[in-house]
């Protein structure tokens, strides 16, 4: 494991993204074993294998071993705020004298999963005991499950290409899906003979960046079109030699949330359509927290079904009759897609209508109706436009309403993680209900260092009482909230919750008594 106990050295110790590409590089060229690197992948782009050994217990272990109290422990991580680190640097200091290979240790670690606590425990101070410094932080990274050492999987894709010779794009296609090291090999997972491909294998999301004023006048927009966007999942509905399966923009298989489309039929085409799966009733879009009832279950009932049925939005279609077109000019593309969807008798996949517009006011009036259609603005594509690779700018571009906010009160406060572990930023923030403060949002978003460095200042001078991490404050301070939605929730003690909170600035201006009230954000509801 020396080699990537080096490369992980490395990465970490590097803010450079090319310098990270470099090491990334080299090492998939100087590696000769194949099942390492493929672990080496999994584990950067999020393919992590599922912990075996609770954290809890690592804590307890650790604690025992280095002869000091648990929250002693306790303390000392909520300073360093990385778990595998704390336990290293607590652990007494042993030299090297196991050399196992990245796959070897991985799969000792995955053979905890029926052992017993006894059993595991033994296993994992044998390890402590026989690894140096930092041999041990790479092993507790992997029995921890939390590998974050600030590598993209964009950087994991350009390493790859300059090691392989290989177009960045088709890289990122062949790392798309349902993979493992445990399912394939190197060469059936990078083989690029035509034919070769995952019959699952879905494509690398092209996603779009927010439009500014200066980009949107610029438009020349006898070469554009404009469409509602949607409020649901983002997936892909693939239809290949008879199977059908749906991906989630996360890389997620969830055909089994929503078997609606598991026997979906197309005029017996093959095809791969990019598009929004909704919850949808009575010809109109339910609320994003409907949706969210479907995902969180593992078994759907026909019940959940009939009270929350759902179809997907389609606005693109990536590959018909198994032949790849995302080179294709998108007015061409969408042609073919309304054909499919016509020409079928299916009930599940709606068109994404497509708006008529003269100039940009007809724009702006689309984009301020689109709460009314359940939208959250507008999505704006160049007709002559492919189907890129991941985030771009120049050919598709999104346009989102204003979002909802409201002046909440910060009533709790915990320290954050990794570079932030000094520093309080996680928050929970109230609305009042009469002279009581009811919290309603968790938000750790939207303020800049020093403002966070300001709030922890304050929070360690004004905490009333603490449960393990979290601090409650004293009532003084005001922020603006932002929100792209909220719902009536049955889960939520205030009775709603608000989609993608965040903070949008620090109202100091304001006493608390000027916040808002819960009702004041139940009328958003109406």
């Amino acid at each position: 494991m020396k080699l990537f106990t080096t490369l992980i050295n490395g990465l970490s110790q590097t803010n450079s993204s090319l310098k990270k590409t470099s090491l990334l590089s080299a090492y998939f060229i100087q590696e000769t074993n194949e099942l390492n690197k493929l672990w080496v992948i999994a584990l950067l782009i999020g393919k992590k294998p599922p912990r075996t050994v609770n954290t809890t217990l690592l804590r307890e272990w650790c604690a025992e071993e280095a002869g000091i109290p648990l929250w002693l422990f306790e303390q000392n991580y909520h300073i360093v705020g990385d778990l595998a680190e704390t336990i290293a640097l607590i652990l007494p200091i042993s030299d090297s004298k196991f050399d196992l290979s990245l796959h070897e240790c991985i799969t000792q670690i995955q053979g905890l999963k029926n052992k017993t606590e006894t059993e595991k425990k033994d296993f994992v101070l044998l390890m402590w005991r026989n690894l140096d410094e930092a041999a041990k932080w790479i092993f507790n990274k992997l029995i921890t499950g939390g590998f974050r050492i600030g590598v993209s999987k964009n950087i994991v894709i350009l390493a790859l290409a300059q090691a392989l010779n290989v177009d960045k794009n088709t890289i990122a296609h062949h790392l798309m899906g349902d993979w493992s090291p445990e399912k394939v090999s190197w060469s059936s997972l990078f083989s690029f003979e035509e034919g070769s491909a995952d019959v699952s294998r879905p494509y690398p999301f092209y996603l779009a960046h927010a439009i500014s004023e200066t980009d949107l006048s610029a438009l020349v927009l006898e070469e554009w079109t404009a469409e509602w966007k949607w409020d649901g999942i983002r997936g892909q509905l693939i239809k290949r030699n008879g199977e059908v399966f749906l991906w989630s923009r996360g890389e997620e298989l969830i055909i089994d949330k929503f078997p609606e489309f598991e026997k979906i039929e197309m005029a017996g085409h093959d095809f791969v359509i990019d598009g929004e799966i909704i919850a949808w009733k009575d010809d109109k879009p339910m609320d994003f927290q409907s949706l969210q009832t479907r995902i969180g279950r593992k078994n759907v009932s026909k019940k959940l079904q009939y009270d929350t049925p759902v179809k997907i939005i389609a606005y693109d279609i990536l590959e018909i009759g198994l032949k790849d077109i995302r080179q294709i000019p998108f007015d061409k593309r969408r042609k073919i897609l309304e054909n499919l969807v016509n020409d079928s008798d299916q009930k599940q996949i709606i068109l994404s209508p497509q708006l008529d517009f003269v100039d940009l006011d007809t724009l702006h009036e689309w984009r301020n109706r689109s709460r009314e259609i359940g939208a959250e603005g507008l999505m704006l594509k160049k007709k002559d436009g492919i189907y890129h690779t991941g985030r771009r700018t120049g050919e598709m571009w999104k346009w989102k309403v204003n979002p909802f906010t409201i002046d909440a009160v910060l009533i709790y406060a915990q320290r954050g993680h990794g570079r932030r572990a000094n520093l309080f930023s996680d928050f929970t923030f109230a609305l009042w209900e009469g002279e009581k403060l009811m919290p309603f949002a968790k938000a750790y978003s939207g303020l800049t260092d020093d403002e966070m460095k300001e709030i922890t200042t304050f929070v360690k001078n004004n905490t009333l009482q603490t449960f393990g991490p979290v601090s409650s404050v004293k009532i003084e301070l005001v922020f603006e909230l932002a929100f792209e939605g909220v719902a009536l929730s049955s889960r939520h003690k205030a009775g709603v919750a608000v989609r993608f909170p965040r903070i949008l600035r620090w109202r100091k201006d304001k006493n608390v008594s000027e916040a808002n009230k819960l009702d004041d954000l139940k009328e958003l509801l109406k």
